[in-house]
């Protein structure tokens, strides 16, 4: 198991701007990997309600179960490898097995046992060292959406907004309230829901 407590700042792009991105930092189709985020909640969104998340991130071929959680001005994320048997067995049942992940669930108030599967969200991803951080230009296909989003991981919140906002200055992009992945996803699986 490992923690880790995450500083980013996002941004929504259009194409072109993403485009923009791409070439500013001279990238080609070889800097871009493929990662699927597998996404679950409890019927009601439980763990949504807390602005918590619950995923299996499938990278190559390792699999990595995560639960982010509230922490400060941050998220804590715990994190878990996991078998690829083991993670065709959740996505079929939704039933989570990891010891941590489950005391950690049970902490929150919520049943793992009323956990299922929602779904998945596959990106195409390149990372650049940048100013002390690192650059992640995604884009992301889920639910018949394609987006495209520019973050900026950063170990100082204060020292990472200013070269964040720098960027997308010099870039002429314009500041997007960005809500994270999962919360997109979840925003239109949650409507798909109530239709």
């Amino acid at each position: 198991m490992s923690q880790n407590i995450e500083i980013e700042f996002k941004n929504l792009l259009t194409k072109q701007e993403f485009e923009r991105l791409v070439n500013h930092f001279r990238l080609n189709d070889t800097d871009f990997f493929t990662q699927e985020n597998h996404y679950f909640d409890t019927p009601d969104f439980a763990l949504k309600e807390q602005a918590s998340a619950l995923r299996i991130r499938k990278k190559e071929e390792k699999y990595e179960l995560t639960l982010k959680q509230p922490y400060q001005d941050a998220l804590l994320e715990t994190n878990e490898s996991i078998e690829p048997l083991a993670a065709e067995k959740i996505f079929e049942t939704g039933k989570i097995m990891n010891e941590t992940i489950i005391k950690l669930i049970k902490e929150m108030n919520v049943d793992p046992d009323r956990i299922q599967y929602f779904g998945s969200l596959t990106t195409k991803r390149a990372e650049v060292e940048y100013e002390n951080g690192l650059v992640v230009i995604d884009n992301s296909f889920y639910l018949n959406i394609e987006d495209f989003e520019l973050e900026y991981e950063v170990s100082n919140r204060k020292d990472g907004q200013k070269k964040f906002s720098a960027l997308l200055e010099q870039l002429k992009i314009p500041v997007r309230k960005t809500e994270n992945k999962i919360k997109r996803f979840y925003n239109i699986k949650y409507m798909q829901y109530n239709d």
